[in-house]
Formats: C-alpha cells, structure tokens, sequence
C-alpha cells in the first residue's frame, strides 16, 4: 500500500461521512419549511409544534455538515495538489459561487430563522426558511455541477497542462449535471421522508403504549407528519426513477466502462440483459434502458479496456466491478423497498384510518435503508469514474500530491478517522435524546382570575 492507496481511502471515508449529512440537511429543510408554511395557513398549533421540533433535528444534522464538509475541502490541497493544479480554474468557478452565492445565503437566512421566532412578523420569519432552503437546493446544483464536470468535461481547454474553462454556461449546463441534480436531490427527499417516518413510527408507538392516552388524542399530529412525509417520498421516489433512467442514458454515451462495470458485462453485447443478481437476468433490458432500442450494442469492458489501452496507453481503465456491480443492486434495492413503503404507509392510512403498529414498528426498523441507498449510488458514481479523477484528461494515479509520505496521509487518515468518529457519536446521541424527547408541549391557558380593584 503505498499514498496514493491511503489518500484515495482517506477522501473515501471524509467524502461517505460528510454525505450522510447533506441529503438528510436538503430534504428534512423542506419539510420543515412545509410544515411551517400550513402553520401559516391554518393555524393548528400541532403544525408549531412539529415545526420546533424537527427544525432542532434539522439544525444539528447541518451543523455536523458544516463542519465535515470544510475538513473534507482541505484535501484538495492537502493530497491531491496535482488534482487542483489542473482543475482549479474550472473546478473553483462552481466552488466559488456555492461558498459566496448558495451557502451564505443559506446560512444567513437560516440564522435569521433560528433567532427571529416572536420577533420578526409571522411571513417574513415563514420567508426565512424558506430562503435557507432554497440556498441549500442552489448549494447542491453548484457542487454537483463541479462532480459532473469530472465526469463529463466540457467548456474548457486544455493549456500548459492545465484546463482552463472558456464557457461556465456550458459548465452549469452539463448534461451529466442536469439529471444527476435532480437524482440526487430528489434522493435526498426520499432520504429525509425515510428518517421522518421513523421518527412518526417511534412515536406512534410510544402514544400508543401511554396508559393516560384519551379518544382526542387519537388522532394524532404524528399521523400528520407520517402522511406528509409519505407523500413527500412517494413522490421523490418517482423523481428519483424518472432521473435515474435518464441518467442510464447518459452513461452508455458518456461513461460506458461505468456502465459496463455496473452491470458485469464483459464482452459487447446485442440486446444486452439487465442482472438482478448474478444467475438472474430480464433479457434485453439493459438495452431497452440505455437506448430505448431492445437490440441496441452495450459496450463491454474487456473490450472498451482494449479500445482505451490503444488511445490512452498500457494500465487498466477499469473500475473496481464487484463493488460498483453491488452497490448498483444495494441502491436500486433500498431505494425501491423506502418508496414501496411509503406507498404502503398511503394505502394503510388512506381516508383518515391509523397506521397499523406492525407498520409503525417497520417504518423505525427500515430507517437506515435509504440512507444507506443513497451511499451505495454515490460509491457507484465516484468508484465507477476510476481510474479517472476527470474523464479521459486525468488520472487518478497522476492526481495525488507528489511530496506527502504514506506516513503522512495515514496519521491523518487516523485523525480523521477518530474525529468523525467522535462526532458521530456525539450526533447520534443529541438526535437520539431530542426524538426521544419530543416537541415541546403545548402552553397551559391562564387561569382566570375575577379583576382585583384597588382598596376592595
């Protein structure tokens, strides 16, 4: 094991724990937006309540992004000076308008939500979070259209041995970018409909097992959010899908290798069929999903592996197989069974009836699924690009920092590694006290006192 092994492992981990954060940060912000809005609009005190209440989870999730995202930043300089030396006139554009445009605005409107309850007018607070979560959604097209230029370059030249970009619009325009964005997006929301749910389910079943529990309270704001967070991932997933298709079509014409490595397909094949699990197979679907055409040609990779030896030069151009192959079936697995309980959740509660407790029970044991759907479809798309740090131009082999030692990059790779441990631990224990906790209870009226005159 040499650097370049630990430096590829170290941006791994940083980059896998700092994405646990964002999608639960861009989804749960909207639904916590939405409940505030129908506060706004009916009144319902629940609708408070719930808002306070999810807000604080939303706001220790962002915190812990926070910080993760600007350790992960560091690397770029840290082990891959050679990366950012031919990048960073392109890379730094997009960088640069997420950090002054996207995240700022985010940042200062989120604290004007934080501190402006009781004190600023109820629309106005309202229009804060909204605008914290529209610069959280402009954060992530910002930096997903940096990650999609790595993958598919365009609007920029090559000079002195460097990329130097000569069309941003093309930039922010990228086709990769335009169907990762919402993939990625609308992921998130299936992510944050996920935690939600089991948040509901938890406390479904707590109300439930409550010996003071009276026929009011049978109807319960939990129910309110659990539908809302239904319909919130129902409709994602269907996003999610839609994007995803599209997204297949980008890789049989942009990223074949990926293409061919997420489906184990070695030679080209004529009506290519997609593999559920190795030994089960749709004949012809493959096809049919990359080109619309149930005979069209997909690329294989031991013949896509000759045909880049002979443009790029001896070295192997192909990914690690089994783990994008697997972790193509994780994401499309718990992906699919997070919205098929969710279209379950709408059917069980359709026309006002309780969720069932085997369904509240299953909605807390199925938490970890989209979240971990959503690691395995990042690992696919980072893992399946390699050996390329940018298609076709950069390698990663020829990207790492030509000065740092592998002593080096592991004692901070060990840093790290304890550090975000830490932190893990520590958000796991705030987010597991505050659920257990619970919004806060609903304000007792006065007690009404007949008027005390003076000298009576």
């Amino acid at each position: 094991m040499d650097a370049l092994d630990l430096a590829r492992w170290q941006f791994g981990v940083t980059t896998v724990y700092h994405f646990l954060f964002v999608p639960l940060t861009i989804g749960l912000g909207v639904f916590v937006a939405s409940l505030q809005t129908a506060w706004h609009r009916t009144g319902k005190e629940h609708y408070l309540r719930l808002t306070k209440f999810f807000g604080k989870l939303f706001l220790i999730n962002f915190a812990m992004g926070v910080v993760t995202g600007i350790v992960q930043e560091f690397q770029f300089g840290m082990n891959w000076s050679e990366y950012s030396i031919f990048v960073g006139d392109v890379f730094g554009a997009p960088l640069a308008l997420e950090a002054l445009l996207a995240f700022f605005l985010e940042s200062t409107f989120l604290g004007l939500w934080i501190f402006g309850w009781d004190k600023l007018p109820k629309r106005v607070h309202l229009a804060t979070i909204w605008a914290a979560v529209i610069g959280s959604n402009l954060s992530a097209y910002f930096i997903l259209a940096a990650n999609a230029w790595m993958k598919h370059p365009v609007g920029y030249t090559v000079e002195n041995g460097r990329a130097r970009m000569t069309d941003i619009w093309a930039v922010l325009t990228n086709s990769t970018a335009l169907a990762q964005v919402p993939h990625v997006v609308a992921a998130s929301f299936v992510v944050a409909g996920g935690f939600v749910l089991a948040v509901c389910g938890y406390h479904l079943l707590k109300e439930r097992r409550d010996p003071d529990r009276t026929v009011e309270t049978a109807v319960s704001p939990w129910r309110s959010a659990m539908r809302g967070a239904l319909v919130m991932t129902a409709i994602a997933g269907a996003v999610v899908a839609g994007t995803g298709d599209m997204s297949a079509k980008l890789l049989h014409t942009q990223q074949p290798m990926k293409l061919a490595a997420a489906e184990g397909l070695e030679r080209d094949t004529a009506g290519a069929p997609f593999h559920v699990v190795p030994g089960v197979e749709i004949p012809k679907l493959l096809s049919i999903l990359a080109t619309n055409d149930p005979d069209a040609v997909i690329r294989g990779s031991e013949d896509l592996q000759k045909e880049m030896e002979a443009r790029f030069g001896p070295g192997d151009y192909r990914p690690e197989v089994a783990v994008t192959f697997w972790s193509y079936r994780i994401m499309q697995g718990f992906g699919l069974t997070t919205v098929g309980l969710a279209l379950l959740g709408l059917w069980l509660t359709r026309r006002r009836r309780p969720a069932p407790s085997w369904f509240a029970r299953l909605l807390v044991l199925t938490l970890p699924l989209p979240l971990i759907a959503v690691i395995a479809g990042w690992l696919v798309s980072e893992i399946g690009r390699q050996p390329w740090t940018v298609m076709g131009e950069l390698l990663t082999a020829s990207s790492v920092s030509p000065g740092v030692t592998l002593a080096e990059v592991a004692t901070s790779l060990a840093v790290f590694t304890l550090l975000y441990g830490a932190l893990a631990v520590a958000e796991a224990v705030l987010l597991v006290k505050h659920v257990k906790r619970g919004p806060d209870r609903p304000a007792k009226p006065a007690e009404h006192r007949e008027p005390v005159l003076m000298g009576y």
